[in-house]
């Protein structure tokens, strides 16, 4: 643990604010997973059944990106609570809406070989992986939920 803090001191200040950000984000969507059942959230990640577009146009917005998924997925391994697959795409997901950034949230099953059930959440924006790659291979797709544009015209979020 000494290590990472020494790491993060190391960082610049946009990027401790990053992290922090991320913590933040994190925590908000852990405490809103416990605090509320799953129907009253999912309308805020978006409209079900639809994606996102599959490919971001501006190096900028693929920066950002990159940047939330690296802040993400980083400080999910060192909060003190549990912040598992689910967790971490809606803490995505809205660090990414706070850019302005449109993003599909997907949560899939499979099963092990034990025929156990297996849940997972990830989330994608662009043609980036922002959470829950490379994993999301392995399970089929149930749900989708994306951002729609009003402002924008109409193929900004694309029906499953």
């Amino acid at each position: 643990m000494i290590s990472v803090v020494r790491r993060v001191t190391t960082l610049a200040w946009r990027e401790r604010a990053f992290l922090g950000e991320a913590v933040f984000y994190l925590a908000l969507a852990r405490l809103a997973l416990w605090l509320f059942p799953f129907n009253r959230l999912a309308p805020r990640f978006g409209k079900q059944h639809c994606e996102s577009a599959p490919m971001l146009t501006l190096d900028s917005e693929r920066a950002q990106v990159r940047r939330v998924s690296w802040a993400v997925t980083t400080m999910s391994r060192f909060v003190p609570w549990d912040s598992a697959c689910l967790a971490q795409a809606v803490a995505g997901k809205m660090m990414l809406r706070a850019r302005h950034l449109s993003s599909t949230l997907y949560l899939g099953v499979a099963y092990a070989n034990n025929k156990k059930m297996l849940a997972h959440a990830w989330l994608r924006c662009g043609d980036v992986y922002v959470t829950g790659a490379p994993q999301h291979k392995r399970f089929t797709v149930v749900a989708t939920f994306a951002e729609i544009d009003t402002a924008a015209d109409a193929t900004t979020a694309h029906p499953v």
